[in-house]
Formats: structure tokens, sequence, C-alpha cells
């Protein structure tokens, strides 16, 4: 037996890749994962842990490039759009335009619904049944609004649609909202409270899938930087990495927002862009909030764990630059500053950024490539890829492993983009 063959190798240790690898495990592949840093280094790492049904809604709305472009000229707007000259960039805001109608918008919603709904449900008795400690906690996520004309126009674009989604929202006036959430400043002119949501500590469930996964006999290799892949121009031969090369009868891609950079080699052209976003971690505030939160008109989300407090959110289209912006992460704490009685917790822990993989029409890319025989596709998940983990590692074993998927595969098939 060569040491460096296993039956899988997956391609990128976030949670998406160890959620895989774990489905994979538990059906009997013997699975070998290759991850350039630590499992769950990248946007794994620093976002706000919020699982949220309620997110099915994408960004393909009608008026969203309106909204990107007019950001051009604002570094601290919640969307903003870099004005250099990116040409796959580009490109990918014209796809992305064709797809801001109603048409793809009620598409892409379903599409989005139907896994994170799944996910949710999986990820919960993951938890319970085994013993996670990654500060689980099924307590809702509260939308939180100082404008009444922004509460309008969401209960139009966003709580109409998970009506019709069957997913849970109620409808708060000010006071109510206030009473429930006392870290709160005065001023709030109402709220959506989404009971079907929850929140957990990522990087600490990122840490808790790769436990599992060496458990089960898993193999993650870490600081295996991915150098060039080689092909026999039907499928993948062997993977060749700072640790040397591996070989896989099946290769999963799930590199996130790193996916297109390596689909090139394979004559993919991936339709995604990374998205970027801060976050900041404090110890916690004495006076937490209760709950997750949006705070809507600032477009921050504010997370509170027993071991900690984090702002988080912002989308910065701007390619594959590297570093902190300034500029945005005032902008998180300015946000927080306007809507929370403590906004910051008494020390600053951590200032992140990190990458998301931001799909042309806001639909994970999952499913079986038609252009390499043993390659499988796990990416493209945006801002959701804690939330749609699960669901995500289900359906990507299901399909290698010839069982029955739990939910329809066709939304998310990397064949839409003749991948």
């Amino acid at each position: 037996m060569n040491a460096s063959r296993s039956d899988v190798l997956i391609l990128g240790g976030g949670v998406i890749g160890l959620a895989c690898a774990l489905h994979l495990l538990k059906g009997g592949a013997r699975v070998r994962v290759l991850e350039q840093g630590t499992p769950g280094c990248g946007s794994s790492h620093g976002n706000c842990g919020t699982i949220t049904p309620s997110h099915a809604a994408p960004m393909t709305m009608p008026g969203t490039l309106g909204v990107a472009l007019r950001s051009l000229l604002r570094a601290d707007a919640p969307l903003y759009l870099n004005p250099r000259l990116d040409g796959p960039r580009l490109r990918w805001l014209m796809g992305f335009a064709r797809r801001c109608t109603w048409r793809d918008f009620e598409r892409a919603a379903q599409a989005r619904a139907a896994i994170l709904q799944r996910s949710y449900r999986l990820l919960a008795e993951l938890v319970r049944s085994e013993r996670l400690d990654c500060e689980f906690v099924e307590e809702g996520l509260l939308y939180v609004y100082r404008s009444s004309a922004q509460m309008a126009d969401d209960e139009h674009h966003h709580a109409q649609l998970l009506d019709r989604l069957g997913i849970a929202v109620q409808r708060l006036r000010g006071g109510e909202v206030e009473a429930i959430e006392p870290s709160l400043k005065a001023g709030v002119q109402g709220g959506m409270f989404h009971p079907g949501d929850a929140r957990l500590r990522p990087d600490r469930y990122a840490a808790e899938l790769a436990r599992l996964v060496r458990e089960r006999g898993g193999i993650i290799e870490t600081g295996a930087k991915i150098e060039r892949i080689a092909t026999d121009g039907k499928g993948i031969v062997s993977v060749a990495t700072a640790l040397g090369d591996f070989t896989g009868d099946r290769v999963v891609l799930a590199l996130g927002a790193w996916s297109p950079l390596l689909g090139k080699q394979l004559g993919l052209r991936l339709p995604m862009q990374p998205g970027k976003g801060y976050s900041l971690t404090y110890t916690r505030p004495a006076q937490a909030p209760r709950h997750a939160l949006v705070l809507r008109e600032a477009k921050v989300c504010v997370t509170t764990w027993n071991s900690g407090f984090r702002l988080g959110s912002t989308m910065e289209f701007s390619g594959y630059a590297e570093g902190i912006n300034r500029t945005r992460i005032d902008a998180l704490r300015r946000g927080a500053a306007e809507c929370l009685r403590e906004p910051e917790g008494p020390q600053l822990q951590e200032e992140w950024w990190g990458w998301r993989p931001m799909s042309v029409d806001e639909i994970p890319i999952i499913g079986p490539s038609a252009r390499w025989s043993n390659l499988h596709l796990a990416t493209g998940h945006g801002m959701l890829g804690v939330s749609m983990s699960a669901a995500t590692g289900e359906l990507v074993a299901a399909q290698m492993l010839g069982a029955a998927p739990a939910i329809d595969p066709a939304p998310y098939a990397p064949s839409r983009f003749h991948l």
C-alpha cells in the first residue's frame, strides 16, 4: 500500500473540506485532507459563527449592483467595490448583474433554503451526538432596525420571502426588541426575530470537526500547500504539495476562495470572486447581547459566546488583495457604537480579515466535474460556509459513494457552469 494514496483526497481543510471528510469516513472511505495552513484557518476562523436558514435570500436582488457601484467612492460602505481595474472581477460582475432578476433571486433562495435547513438539522444532531465543544446555542438571530424605512424594505424583500419558504420570522415593535435585548441603545424602531437560527464559535467548530476526522482514521496534512496537479487527460493523477506528492482515487476541491486559482491549473474557470470580510473579537463585555444580532443599517453582525464577543461582516470586492483595510475595521466599530450600550469588550483579542468564496449566482458549487472524471467540487458557499457545511458534506459523500442524496443536488451542480 502506498502511504501517500487514499480513496479520497480532499483539497482544503476548512469547515467544508472537514465536513466532507467526516461524512466520507462514515461511509467507509479512506480520506486524506490537504490543508496549506491548519484546519479552519481561513474564513472558517473569523466569521461570526451564526447558523442561518434565515439567510436564504441571495445578494442577486435587482438593485444590488447599483448599490455596489455607488460604493466605489465610499471605502467604508458595507458593500464595497474597489475601483481598481481587474479583468476576472469585471467578468464576475457582469455575470452577477445578469442574475440580478426576480426569477434568479427566487431560484437561488429556494436552493439556499434547502441546503441551509438540512444543514442546520444535521449540525445540531452532530453537536449533540458527539458533544462538540463549540458553544453551540439555539436561541435565534435578531435583526435590529433603527430606521422604519429599512424595516419596511426588509419586510417586502426578506420577511415575505421567508414566509414563502416556510422559514419562521417574527415581526417585533421597537419596544419589544428593547425589552428582550437590553444591550441595545434606545431608539430601536423594530426588529425581525428568526427563531430557527443558532450560533457557535466557528474556530472551535472547525477544531472539533478536525478531531472527529482524525478519530475516525482520516489524515489531515497541515502545511501542505498545493504546488501543482498532474493529470492524464481524463482525471487527476497526483497532487504535489510542499510536503510531497499525494494521490487519491477521487479528489474533492474544497478550497473556498482559493478554488478559482487552483481551477486554472485544471482548465476550469470557476465563476467566483473573493469577498473580503472583517471581524473584531473581544473578551466578553459586561452588557453583552443575549442573542446574535444583525444591526441592519450598519450591516454589522454581533455574536456573543461565553468565551468572547465578535463584531463582523462587511463585503469588499478587491480581488486577492491581502491585509486589513483600517477604514472598514473602523466602520464595524462605528456601526456597533451607534446601536449597543457596550459596543466593545474589555480586551481586543483579534483583528481578522478573510476571503469568502462568492459564486456568481450565490448558490454553492457542489457535485462531480464534467471535465475531470475523478474530480468533485464543493466550493462557492459565500458567507454561509459554516451554515451549509454539514449538508454539503452529506451531499458530497452521497454522490461519491452512490447513496441517495437527502436534498435535490441539481441546483448546486457544476454542470450549470460547464465545469
